[in-house]
C-alpha cells in the first residue's frame, strides 16, 4: 500500500514554452548522469492500404501523412492467415519498404511494418525489420498458425524471442479484440489479452515495446496488466485506419521523444518506451520522475519520488482545457489526483512508496473525445527499479 505525500503546484508558463525542447537526465554507463534534449514527434504506428484490406497504396499513405504534417507514420498491412493470400505478398512488402525509403526525409520518417496475427492470441505489429516473420510467400495457405506448426502459446514465445534476436520491435494491437483466452478457439468467454501477457522474460522484453491504449477503456486495463506482468512497454494511440484518410482523419497520435527526427532515433525511442498516447492531435506532455524521462528505469529504488509534469495544448481553447492529472502506479492504483484548469499545467508531486514498480501519468481534458469520460492521454511509466 502506498504512503502518499503529495505537493502540487499549478501555474501558467509562457506560450513559447511549447517550442522549447525537452531536456532531462538519463542514465549513462556506470550510473553517471547525462543531459539529453528530446523533441516531441507526433505520428501513427498502425495504418493500412490496399496492400492488405485498406485503401490506396503505401506511396499514397506516406504522401498524405507528410501533407498532413505528421512527423512519422508506419504502414502496417496484414500478413498471414486468416486474411488470405491476397494480403501482403513478398512483392508488396518490398514495395512498402521502397515507399518508406523514398518518403523518409529530414522532416518525416516513413516506416514499413506489418500486422501479424497469431490465432486466438491477437495481432502484433512488427517494425524495424525487412523480414516477414517465418514467411516463405504468404503463409495463409500453409497450415495452422501461419504455417509455423506451433501451438499458439509456443508461437507467441517464439515471436518474442525472434524479435529480441533480430532487433525487430513489436506492438500489441487492440488488446481486447480477439477472444479465446485458453487458446482453443474464437468467441470464448474472455478476451485473449495475448493470454494475459504471459511469457515475460528479460529476453522477450527486449522486442515487445509498445501497446495500443485508446478508445476502449479496457485497453488501459490491458496496459496495466502488461506492466504488472513485468513488461516494459509504452502506450500508443493509433488510427488503425483502413480508409484513405491517413493522419488527417484522426486526432489520435503516438508521440515519441527523440533527440532528432531520424529512423534510428524513432526506433530507439520505441525500443526505450520513450513516449505517450494521446487522443488530442497536439497535446504536449513532459514527464520525469526523479529527473528521469518517461520510459526510463531508475538506477536504484527509493522511498520518495518527485514527479515533474508539464502539459499544454497549443490550441488554447476552452474545449482543450486540462481538467485532471493523475499519477497511476501498480495494479492501476491512482496515487496522485490533481484537478487542474487551463491549457497549460505544471506540477511537482512528491510520491512516497516502499514498493512501487512504476508510475505513469494519465490526463483528462474537456475535449469531447472517446476513451471514457474526458480521458485523453497516457504516458509511458518511469520504472522505479524496485
Amino acid at each position: 500500500m502506498f504512503r502518499r505525500t503529495l505537493h502540487a503546484a499549478v501555474f501558467l508558463v509562457a506560450v513559447l514554452s511549447m517550442l522549447v525542447p525537452y531536456a532531462c537526465q538519463s542514465a549513462a554507463a556506470g550510473g553517471n548522469q547525462k543531459t539529453t534534449t528530446y523533441n516531441l514527434y507526433f505520428g501513427d504506428l498502425h495504418t493500412h492500404t490496399t496492400y492488405s484490406d485498406g485503401t490506396g497504396t503505401p506511396w499514397d499513405a506516406f504522401a498524405a501523412a507528410t501533407a498532413a504534417g505528421a512527423d512519422f507514420m508506419a504502414v502496417t498491412d496484414h500478413v498471414h492467415y486468416p486474411y488470405g493470400d491476397e494480403m501482403l505478398t513478398p512483392e508488396l512488402w518490398t514495395d512498402t519498404m521502397n515507399a518508406a525509403k523514398a518518403y523518409t526525409s529530414k522532416d518525416f520518417v516513413a516506416m514499413a511494418g506489418y500486422e501479424l496475427w497469431l490465432p486466438w492470441a491477437g495481432e502484433i505489429n512488427v517494425y524495424n525489420t525487412d523480414t516477414v516473420y517465418r514467411d516463405d510467400g504468404n503463409p495463409g495457405g500453409h497450415g495452422f498458425n501461419n504455417g509455423n506448426h506451433e501451438a499458439t502459446r509456443e508461437a507467441l514465445n517464439s515471436l518474442y524471442q525472434w524479435m529480441a534476436e533480430t532487433g525487430a520491435i513489436g506492438q500489441w494491437n487492440h488488446p481486447t479484440y480477439w477472444y479465446g483466452a485458453n487458446g482453443v478457439g474464437y468467441n470464448s468467454s474472455q478476451p485473449s489479452n495475448f493470454f494475459d501477457f504471459a511469457y515475460y522474460s528479460e529476453t522477450n522484453d527486449i522486442g515487445m515495446s509498445v501497446i495500443e491504449n485508446l478508445e476502449n477503456p479496457d485497453y488501459e486495463l490491458c496496459y496495466q496488466m502488461a506492466l504488472d506482468a513485468g513488461w516494459h512497454v509504452m502506450p500508443a494511440a493509433n488510427s488503425d485506419t483502413h480508409s484513405g484518410n491517413w493522419i488527417s482523419g484522426y486526432e489520435t497520435r503516438t508521440v515519441l521523444l527523440a533527440p532528432s527526427l531520424t529512423p534510428s532515433n524513432i526506433y530507439d525511442a520505441m525500443r526505450a518506451n520513450r513516449g505517450y498516447a494521446t487522443q488530442d492531435e497536439n497535446l504536449r506532455i513532459m514527464y520525469t520522475l526523479n529527473g528521469q524521462v518517461m520510459g526510463s528505469t531508475l538506477s536504484a529504488s527509493a522511498s520518495s519520488y518527485v514527479a515533474k509534469i508539464h502539459i499544454e495544448d497549443p490550441d488554447r481553447t476552452a474545449s482543450d482545457a486540462i481538467t485532471l492529472v493523475e499519477v497511476v502506479s501498480d495494479h492501476g492504483e491512482v496515487v496522485a489526483s490533481v484537478p487542474t484548469g487551463g491549457t497549460t499545467v505544471d506540477l511537482s508531486l512528491t510520491l512516497s512508496s516502499e514498493s512501487a514498480q512504476y508510475f505513469y501519468v494519465r490526463v483528462t481534458t474537456a475535449s469531447n473525445l472517446t476513451g471514457g469520460p474526458g480521458l485523453t492521454a497516457w504516458t509511458a511509466p518511469v520504472w522505479t527499479g524496485s
